[in-house]
């Protein structure tokens, strides 16, 4: 099989910083010396255990365990093989490299379900938008877009494009490009028709292609193109993709792949309901807006936001429907994340899209960078909708939501401000509202005491890796490895000395050490990485390279750690003599028994004299 050479992935590597690479997938903040930390993109968490070591160039997770260097990253992250990640980070890096090495390491990857399905999109998508700028069938749906105003250089950026009227067009372009035909009923671009025959999905509708985060069309989202011959009636306004293997609604966030880089440097993300509000805001020149497609926040989708950004500002449509996510989606937020949160609401219920068209898009620009509600605000006028203030009752129902929505604000400054502004709009006593809010805190606190105290469901919860305890043994294995891995002149002080590793696995590293060693000058974790094809002794390394030990190593501390190490394996020596002993005893085999107390006795003083 046709392989990359060394030299060329070496080389790759060397150019490249492994924590710009992973910072475009995961929000890294600095943590003291060479390291970084974030949220890990392998497994859900609140709390940052995900670490980024610069001079090392190596990453690990101390939650799920995972790490690597960055090729084992995009391998896992995108979902690569080895061979695909060296050419994506070239990619990303801007590395030329010679064509024919990139054309023999995929001719020898077998082809995949999923590259078969993102292969398919990415044609319907090349030929869509083909239709709508340059053919005359499309021109009517062109001049209604740049009527809407989108300008060619954003639907070209976006790939818009257009679903002729045809349900057998597909079809035939796949046909003629020679396409896998296998994977066509299950790429969700035909409806499959009871004689088994296959017709488009998309038709007489202009087409949004809908991208994973790295940018792969996996997806469509088609409004209908109502004209003379194809009246709307019978037909939704909007039709999107099925689930696939490669497009699933809950975990997909639209313009995640091109605001990933404005995400990053605002700090925060703009959460649209649609994808059309994302595109009248980047056209706007905001660009770290994304989209959930229309459906409900979800868990997923929160943890795609956490990796890249510090916080969520949702602009969700002026209307009922629209504020009434916005409340669920800021609940969802503040469940499962540690997002900041704001909230743009738009007037007269309008969409964020259609408040473009009407104010244009410096009004919009100045609404999102200073018009900005916290929390509370919103709540304040969420929960007077379908509530007559004019009616006692209806008011103090309302105080009494707002108090309760009041005991999550965490600023006194915050507190102090709405509860003098609820004091003078409905004349009630500040230190009444103040003596109530302290009672809903009491309640709430004690509510909570008492869910703790009765027995919950047994939830069923994997943790992301099982830390089992180390014994001292171990852990003075992993710190010789640790000295032999970063110290030279300590890896030339211990070839002194006759030890074997007690435990086989740290023995088998050592042994896979000294023979990389062999042929390289120094010792590098990141090409070790590579150099290494059990995915158990990678993840040893990364374990080991990244402990919490003194830089420095000392004479001591050697002598300490081969003391221990030859300890143990005297020990464990013994303990195997005694149980020879006791099988020879046990079938009356009295000369073996003898010979083997004699060991015994001899490793005992062995022992003794190593702990002298």
């Amino acid at each position: 099989m046709a392989r990359i050479p060394e030299q060329v992935i070496d080389d790759i590597r060397s150019r490249t910083n492994i924590v710009e690479i992973i910072g475009q997938y995961v929000q890294l903040k600095k943590s003291g010396g060479n390291n970084y930390t974030g949220l890990c993109p392998f497994h859900n968490e609140k709390t940052p255990s995900f670490s980024v070591t610069e001079d090392k160039q190596f990453y690990h997770c101390f939650g799920c365990g995972r790490g690597g260097n960055v090729f084992r990253f995009l391998e896992e992250i995108e979902g690569l093989s080895f061979a695909e990640a060296v050419f994506r980070v070239a990619e990303i890096e801007q590395i030329p490299i010679d064509e024919r090495f990139q054309q023999q390491s995929f001719e020898s990857q077998e082809s995949s379900k999923s590259k078969q399905l993102i292969m398919l999109h990415e044609k319907a998508a090349e030929v869509y938008h083909h239709l709508l700028m340059n053919t005359a069938m499309g021109e009517a749906a062109l001049d209604y877009l740049l009527k809407r105003g989108l300008t060619e250089a954003l639907i070209t950026e976006y790939q818009i494009g257009f679903a002729p009227a045809q349900r057998e067009f597909l079809e035939k372009v796949f046909q003629n490009d020679d396409l896998p035909a296998e994977s066509f009923a299950e790429s969700g671009l035909f409806v499959q028709r009871d004689d088994g025959r296959l017709i488009d999905r998309f038709y007489q509708r202009i087409v949004f292609p809908i991208r994973n985060p790295q940018g792969k069309t996996i997806g469509f989202s088609g409004r209908w193109f109502e004209t003379v011959d194809f009246p709307s009636e019978n037909q939704a306004k909007y039709l999107n993709s099925p689930e696939t293997d490669i497009f699933n609604k809950r975990e997909i966030l639209f313009n995640l792949d091109k605001a990933r880089g404005a995400i990053r440097k605002e700090g925060e993300t703009l959460l649209f309901e649609g994808f059309m509000d994302v595109l009248a805001a980047w056209q706007s020149g905001i660009h770290n807006g994304i989209a959930t497609m229309g459906t409900s926040l979800t868990q997923q989708q929160i943890s795609a936001i956490e990796r890249v950004s510090q916080g969520v500002v949702f602009a969700y449509d002026g209307d009922n429907a629209g504020i009434e996510a916005t409340n669920r989606g800021i609940e969802l937020v503040k469940e499962v994340s540690n997002l900041t949160i704001a909230i743009l609401s738009f007037p007269e219920r309008l969409d964020p899209d259609d408040y473009i068209r009407k104010y244009g898009e410096e009004a919009f620009v100045k609404l999102v960078r200073h018009g900005r509600e916290t929390v509370f605000s919103f709540k304040m006028a969420y929960h007077r909708l379908n509530r007559n203030l004019a009616n006692d009752k209806e008011q103090l129902d309302y105080l009494t939501a707002l108090l309760n929505e009041l005991v999550a604000v965490d600023s006194l400054i915050e507190q102090d401000r709405y509860l003098t502004q609820l004091s003078t709009e409905f004349q009630v006593s500040r230190d009444v509202l103040q003596q109530q809010l302290r009672q809903v805190k009491q309640q709430n606190r004690q509510q909570q005491q008492a869910n703790r105290s009765v027995p919950q469901p047994q939830e069923i919860y994997i943790e992301p890796v099982v830390h089992r305890k180390k014994t001292q043994i171990e852990k003075a294995e992993e710190l010789l490895l640790y000295r032999l891995f970063n110290e030279k002149s300590f890896n030339q002080r211990f070839k002194n000395y006759p030890v074997h590793f007690p435990h086989e696995h740290y023995q088998e590293l050592y042994l896979l050490f000294d023979t990389y060693l062999a042929t390289e000058i120094t010792f590098d974790v990141a090409r070790f990485l590579d150099f290494l094809q059990k995915e158990e002794l990678r993840q040893l390394v990364i374990q080991i390279a990244s402990l919490n030990v003194p830089k420095e190593s000392s004479e001591q501390e050697l002598q300490d750690l081969l003391q221990m190490i030859q300890k143990s394996a005297i020990s464990e020596e013994i303990q195997e003599k005694r149980l020879q002993q006791q099988m020879a005893s046990q079938s009356g085999n009295q000369q073996l028994e003898l010979e083997l107390a004699i060991e015994i006795i001899n490793l005992t003083k062995q022992l003794k004299a190593v702990a002298q």
